[in-house]
């Protein structure tokens, strides 16, 4: 391995440069898997409050890297820094859909003034952090929301849900969590296995099998789950 400082070599094609290319692509993949994921919850019969934020949830995530990749990483040379806002705004919207739909799962498990409460705080939560992401330009904010979106919220959330019920989704929404986690970190620490596949690349290859798994725990998802007995 090595460590991953010097960027990702350019290439050209068919007259357009493109920047680190890998990194593009590796986020056009989370993108292909979020919109597949949309699109297969489509076409089943389910219904409620929690597939309708898992799939808005999908579809927002699978637009963010696709912001991401393009402007963010393949065409930043010739955009300003304020158009990674839009790749940034989409994904806290796709962070706050999937902690909605993680609330709304507990529907049956939690008092109901609980359960519109968090509703309502899951919202402040996302206006707070996105007027300092919009003020500050800094990334750092957008980390702090996802780490705490998908570590506490979505976590916490899903963790109860299967200590009460058992619930075969909330295991698989787990298991996507600590996939995600896996992503974070080598995010966070720039080792690379190669020039052509850096930290980013591994980040967002990890960050397409948890959202593999979010679609998986998606499909087995029914009216939200109550008590054992």
């Amino acid at each position: 391995m090595i460590l991953s400082i010097l960027p990702q070599p350019d290439i050209h094609l068919f007259g357009i440069r493109l920047q680190e290319p890998i990194t593009t692509l590796t986020d056009l993949l989370v993108t292909a898997v979020c919109f597949y994921a949309y699109w297969k919850l489509s076409k089943t019969a389910q219904k409620g409050n929690t597939i309708y934020f898992i799939k808005l949830y999908f579809i927002t995530m699978g637009i963010a890297p696709l912001f991401g990749g393009l402007v963010g990483h393949g065409f930043q040379y010739a955009l300003s820094v304020e158009w990674k806002l839009l790749g940034w705004i989409t994904s806290m919207l796709a962070v706050m859909f999937i902690e909605r739909s993680a609330i709304e799962y507990t529907f049956n498990l939690i008092p109901s003034k609980w359960h519109n409460l968090l509703l309502r705080l899951n919202l402040a939560e996302l206006v707070i952090i996105l007027l300092l992401t919009v003020y500050t330009l800094n990334f750092k904010f957008v980390e702090f929301h996802a780490v705490y979106g998908f570590m506490v919220v979505v976590f916490s959330f899903h963790l109860f849900t299967f200590i009460k019920t058992k619930n075969i989704g909330s295991q698989y929404m787990l298991y996507g969590i600590a996939v995600l986690a896996g992503a974070m970190f080598v995010f966070n620490y720039p080792i690379a296995l190669h020039t052509w596949f850096n930290h980013n690349d591994l980040s967002h290859v990890l960050m397409a099998v948890a959202s593999w798994l979010f679609l998986k725990a998606s499909l087995r998802f029914g009216e939200p789950p109550a008590p054992l007995n």
